[in-house]
């Protein structure tokens, strides 16, 4: 069993989608986990549907969202206080050594993020990439093992097939209201689905695809 996870991500929302059920079933093993939240999503073009935030106004929205999916999931929220739309323009090291900081301190035996260059979206691959360089410069001995989560739709004939695939089916329905916190984002998103009693109804071929969350462990060696 695992001492404690973190998982870092850059955005509002990326812990929902990206790893929720793995959360929630870290949560119900009794592990603690801790979310260091790159920034506040506050450039995301997405205004709620229909629109309720404006660019003033998203910033604060999106973080009462992200306490709102921290609450659902039990987990620690820590932000980082980085700017969105901007990681990649960060000094890496400086970035490194704020999260290495941080992982000192609370001493995980798990530490989640993105795949550099397989995550999208540049502030993934960025902060993902000062992740694992934080991990790196953790004394050996004391280095928490990696997952990181490739998004590309090229991943797998790029890199291969991740080692760890978590069927989150029984955490479902936890992923789909962590995810629902962040209205102001997905709001469109699940609108394409039948609501029934205040309720979202999901096709299968959409829970088949939200309930695998994969990761790769990272080699320190290579």
């Amino acid at each position: 069993m695992e001492k404690h996870v973190v998982v870092i991500y850059p955005h509002p929302d990326d812990e929902s989608f990206g790893a929720a059920g793995t959360i929630t079933q870290f949560r119900k093993q009794g592990v603690p986990v801790t979310y260091l939240c790159g920034t506040l999503g506050e450039m995301g073009r997405n205004m709620g549907t229909p629109p309720f935030a404006n660019r003033e106004s998203l910033p604060e929205i999106r973080k009462e969202e992200l306490v709102k999916a921290c609450n659902v999931l039990d987990v620690e929220l820590k932000m980082l206080g980085y700017r969105d739309k901007t990681m990649e323009y960060e000094d890496r090291g400086e970035v490194a050594a704020h999260l290495k900081g941080i992982l000192e301190e609370i001493q995980p035996s798990l530490v989640i993020t993105h795949y550099p260059d397989h995550a999208v979206h540049p502030d993934h691959n960025a902060l993902g990439a000062a992740a694992i360089e934080a991990v790196r410069l953790i004394n050996p001995e004391k280095r928490p093992t990696v997952w990181a989560q490739a998004i590309t739709n090229t991943y797998y004939e790029e890199i291969g097939i991740p080692d760890i695939s978590n069927d989150i089916t029984h955490y479902f329905d936890t992923k789909m209201e962590a995810i629902s916190a962040h209205s102001s984002q997905v709001d469109g998103i699940l609108s394409q689905f039948t609501q029934k009693d205040g309720e979202y109804i999901i096709n299968e071929d959409i829970k088949e695809r939200f309930s695998t969350e994969q990761f790769f462990t990272w080699n320190f060696e290579d």
